[in-house]
């Protein structure tokens, strides 16, 4: 696939799956708070990057639309069912163990209580967020609110 770079993640680790390796779809929910707080959570133990902060979400199995993918996702991962989705941006990583194709997708509306079903920390967050390390591919997105609400600054410790 050609067009926007690639985020390198810990360029200095060996990639798993060599030079072909198949790009893996994700859904990424950006739930944001009425407040402007933004909702992130703890890899959970066990899991590559355990105890990383990224935002809420997971694979989109074959047959599914990202919509329908970060819905399934939220409700398992988090308790919560989301209202409308709002496609984001999308961004590239390249980790050691996968290459990931990040669809990001602001939420405002959800129902439920959040509910932390892999035994994973959630933390509401403003920017510069206090919670570390945070995932590569989360950076980002910090960024990109940065931008968008004229954050001048650190966006992460």
């Amino acid at each position: 696939m050609t067009g926007k770079p690639v985020l390198v993640a810990h360029g200095d680790r060996p990639r798993e799956g060599g030079p072909d390796r198949k790009e893996v779809e994700v859904a990424v929910g950006v739930l944001i708070r009425a407040d402007g707080a933004f909702l992130l959570t703890s890899r959970p133990a066990g899991k590559v990057y355990e105890g990383y902060w990224e935002y809420p979400g997971g694979k989109v199995e074959a047959g599914e639309t990202v919509e329908q993918a970060l819905r399934r996702e939220l409700i398992e991962e988090i308790g919560v069912t989301i209202g409308a989705v709002h496609p984001w941006k999308v961004e590239r990583v390249d980790y050691p163990h996968a290459l990931v194709r990040l669809n990001f997708c602001k939420v405002y509306e959800w129902t439920g209580e959040l509910h932390m079903h892999e035994g994973q920390q959630y933390a509401w967050q403003q920017l510069p967020v206090t919670v570390q390390p945070v995932l590569p591919g989360t950076v980002p997105v910090l960024q990109w609110f940065a931008e968008e609400r004229g954050f001048e600054g650190p966006t992460h410790s």
